[in-house]
């Protein structure tokens, strides 16, 4: 399956905007990073090596706002850091929601429970969980027992409140084909979220276990195995299709590195959500003074391995509408 028809039709009003205006680069999705605290530390995480200081501050609800309005994306995901460590995320999620915006909610869900309340079910409104395996291996990749539990519940209480709940699962090279089925099985037939989304895991710089990322080739055979058997066609995943086929080495794309922006705390981050070479205090500036042309597989060797979801997913999705033919696919799959 594809992405939602309703999530569709936005998107694809959004690209004819695009396309009648002549614009070349523009955001799909923005990541709005409004904290970095986190109340887990996550081996294979880049995001949460910051002073002291930095990990104290929020990101005021009118600046959040603003950075989502300034680019103009029509979807946004709220993440971190935990985004629920923010006292105020409820505000920033209703605000986005009167503004006609598709949100995501990024949480490991520990802290779900106790917040859900503040928040009301609405279509444009999903939970998006972090589950990079089962039980064991989940408390693994986050260093802590117990968390896949609480997660598990956690998705359950928001199901049944009448919450549309996503998953999103990275796997590393510590995950066989055979690991990936499992948790995917889980997640579709047994808690039966909306949708589930994946990714080969990047290798942030910053990140404590250098040592658990796939490489290109590692990622493509263990995605093929992975969809055999008719599994692809059955999981419900919040992906498109050709992205799907550039994981298991079907279709090869270029980065899209302008297409899932990130604003966080110290501005628009260059030139993507996993690298950090600097900030731009606009998205236009962003665009503008971006050296684009160094980044990118054979470029910069931190690009070399990459194969995420935030930078490939757009190029699927901008190939996908530039063909009428996986426009039909895409289409008829949902």
């Amino acid at each position: 399956m594809s992405l939602p028809l309703h999530l569709s039709v936005k998107l694809g009003k959004h690209l004819l905007k695009q396309k009648l205006r002549r614009r070349e680069k523009f955001p799909l999705l923005v990541e709005v990073e409004t904290l970095f605290a986190c109340n887990l530390k996550c081996a294979g995480c880049g995001k949460i090596q910051h002073p002291a200081g930095t990990l104290k501050q929020r990101m005021p609800v009118q600046q959040a706002l603003g950075a989502v309005e300034e680019c103009g994306a029509p979807m946004v995901a709220l993440s971190g850091g935990e985004p629920l460590m923010h006292p105020q995320m409820h505000v920033i999620v209703r605000e986005l929601l009167a503004r006609k915006k598709f949100v995501l909610l990024c949480t490991n869900a520990v802290l779900l429970p106790k917040h859900l309340h503040k928040f009301r079910p609405d279509r444009n409104f999903v939970w998006m969980v972090h589950i990079d395996g089962l039980k064991e291996r989940h408390d693994e990749s986050v260093s802590k027992d117990g968390v896949f539990d609480q997660a598990v519940e956690a998705i359950r209480l928001a199901k049944s409140k009448g919450f549309q709940v996503y998953t999103n699962s990275t796997f590393f090279n510590t995950d066989t084909p055979q690991d990936i089925i499992d948790v995917l099985d889980f997640l579709n037939d047994e808690l039966k979220v909306d949708r589930m989304q994946i990714s080969p895991g990047y290798a942030y710089e910053k990140a404590p276990d250098q040592d658990r990322f796939l490489g290109v080739q590692q990622t493509r055979e263990t995605f093929r195995k992975a969809f055999a058997g008719g599994n692809r066609q059955k999981w419900r995943f919040n992906h498109s299709a050709l992205f799907l086929d550039f994981l298991e080495g079907k279709r090869d794309f270029a980065c899209t590195p302008w297409g899932i922006p990130l604003y966080n705390l110290k501005g628009w981050q260059r030139p993507c959500y996993l690298m950090e070479d600097g900030y731009a205090s606009t998205y236009q500036e962003l665009l503008d003074t971006t050296e684009w042309e160094k980044y990118g597989r054979g470029k910069d060797p931190r690009c070399d391995n990459c194969m995420a979801h935030c930078g490939y997913e757009p190029s699927a999705v901008l190939a996908t509408v530039g063909s009428l033919r996986e426009s039909i696919r895409a289409a008829t799959s949902m």
